[in-house]
């Protein structure tokens, strides 16, 4: 099915007087016997009204091809439309030597229907990217925010244990040292060391969770 509304080119010229549109009527006898050729001929000179005829003969075709090609219908109807005001403006593209008036029009609506789909997909794909970015700055930033957070709430907590317990944990779990390396340098048995980490963990773990951290 073709676009309901008529063509209607922005650019097309009305007729000034009464005996000009009466003039034109003369003109205009039935398309059905003027060739494509003709009616061209005359969106040439400017007459509307052949530009009408070629409309009516050939919208049909040129909507179906850029609805398999596009789709959606407004998308369609927009290409065809586009492509029929190209024809009133530039209607000396036309070779009839070259071919029919039909593949000339067919050609520039698969043409036009083909741009205007890769621009469609180029602009979804970038909002598509877009989107991503966006999402994953604004996770990143939250992540960053969170572990700040933490951060400060872990220095809190650590700042509520004894000093032995924090000497302990930081350089077993922060200084990245083995219970006997701590021991060593905190020159105390290995037990103890781990009985001030184990109690200090459980400490920190109570006001990590106070503090809305951690669960578990």
């Amino acid at each position: 099915m073709a676009p309901h509304d008529p063509l209607r080119p922005t650019d097309a010229p009305a007729p000034s007087a009464r005996g000009e549109a009466t003039a034109w009527q003369s003109r205009a006898i039935d398309d059905h016997n003027e060739s494509d050729a003709e009616l061209v001929a005359a969106v040439v000179r400017g007459e509307q009204q052949a530009l009408n005829s070629i409309y009516s003969r050939h919208a049909d075709a040129c909507f179906g091809l850029a609805r398999r090609v596009m789709v959606e219908r407004t998308m369609a109807e927009e290409v065809v439309q586009d492509v029929f005001v190209r024809l009133w403006r530039a209607p000396e593209r036309f070779d009839a030597e070259r071919g029919s008036l039909r593949s000339f029009l067919l050609a520039q609506v698969h043409g036009r229907s083909v741009d205007l789909l890769r621009a469609e997909t180029a602009r979804r794909n970038r909002e598509e990217r877009d989107a991503r970015r966006s999402f994953i700055a604004i996770d990143d930033l939250e992540r960053r925010v969170l572990d700040l957070a933490q951060a400060e709430a872990v220095r809190d907590a650590l700042a509520s244990l004894s000093a032995g317990e924090r000497e302990a944990i930081e350089l077993a779990y922060f200084g990245g040292h083995t219970y006997r390396d701590v021991a060593v340098m905190l020159e105390m048995p290995e037990g103890t060391v781990k009985s001030r980490i184990r109690a200090g963990l459980l400490r920190l773990r109570a006001a990590l969770i106070e503090a809305g951290y951690t669960t578990s």
